[in-house]
């Protein structure tokens, strides 16, 4: 599978260019991605109201050799999103240099791949929505990944009220979704292995309490992308047995810093605040 040239990204390249009928097949792919692409060529030309051959010249556009081929790429990405450590450990894995060495070597390529995951108006869109303080904030990660998630809160809660961090355990979040509101933010980290409970959280946040959904993860795209209006997909693949998120780390390091910088006067006199608190709060504590 060409790595540089994932079959969602294919399909979105194309929007501007595409005909009519194209455009209605794109249309189902992506609303229920990879999905709708695995059905038998037949019923998805049913399901869109096309044609098969119309569909084969779509996957042709696409850079498929055919229908099987775009489906073989499907599949492989599906395979790809479901890839545990397990599967990721390689014990003849080649060495440059000492371990040390070569894990950063590692890190840094990924973080120079990761200025590729999000356009500078992306970025602008999702840092006005952080620091936006008429719509309250919701962050949540899946079990490994809400350390990212955590990191996130915890900065903006020193420059903004209402920035809240769900708990891991799903029967306490219809207390969080009752309280949000339109437009509000639910900002969810989501790699592979994917969480499909973060999947239910997203979509009812967005459906039912008209939530808008940003999403954090890899290039294979957790499910929750269905819902999400914001979608990063940053770079994590290390070569060793664990994924790494030092990519996602940065482009939070980054968010986090335009907007205290881009409101330096507001978060400055709420972090004084803040820790004319806790250092109160610390005196009292020791006595």
């Amino acid at each position: 599978m060409k790595q540089e040239m994932h079959v969602r990204t294919r399909l979105e390249s194309l929007s501007d260019t595409l005909t009519a009928t194209e455009r209605k097949l794109c249309t189902a792919l992506l609303l229920d991605y990879p999905f709708a692409g695995l059905e038998p060529i037949q019923v998805l030309a049913e399901k869109t109201k096309t044609s098969p051959p119309s569909i084969s010249r779509f996957v042709a556009k696409l850079g498929f050799s055919g229908y099987q081929d775009f489906q073989r790429h499907l599949i492989d990405e599906l395979k790809e999103g479901n890839r545990s450590p397990l599967d990721l450990h390689q014990s003849d894995r080649a060495m440059k240099g000492d371990f040390l060495e070569d894990f950063v070597n590692r890190a840094t390529a990924l973080l120079s791949e990761s200025t590729a995951a999000i356009t500078q108006a992306q970025f602008d869109r999702v840092c006005d929505m952080f620091a936006d303080e008429k719509r309250s904030v919701y962050v949540i990660g899946g079990r490994i990944s809400d350390a990212l998630a955590l990191y996130l809160s915890r900065h903006l809660r020193q420059m903004r009220g209402n920035v809240y961090h769900l708990p891991a355990d799903p029967e306490i979040w219809p207390e969080y979704l009752l309280r949000m509101k339109p437009r509000d933010v639910v900002f969810v980290v989501d790699f592979r292995r994917y969480q499909p409970s973060l999947e239910q959280l997203a979509e009812r946040a967005a459906s039912r309490q008209g939530a808008q959904v940003v999403l954090l993860t890899d290039k294979w795209l957790s499910p929750v992308a269905r819902v999400a209006s914001e979608v990063i997909a940053t770079p994590i693949e290390s070569g060793t047995v664990w994924d790494s998120y030092v990519g996602a780390l940065v482009l939070l390091e980054a968010v986090v810093t335009r907007i205290a910088e881009g409101g330096w006067d507001k978060a400055r006199k709420r972090i004084e605040r803040w820790d004319s608190l806790r250092l109160e709060i610390g005196e009292i504590s020791d006595d």
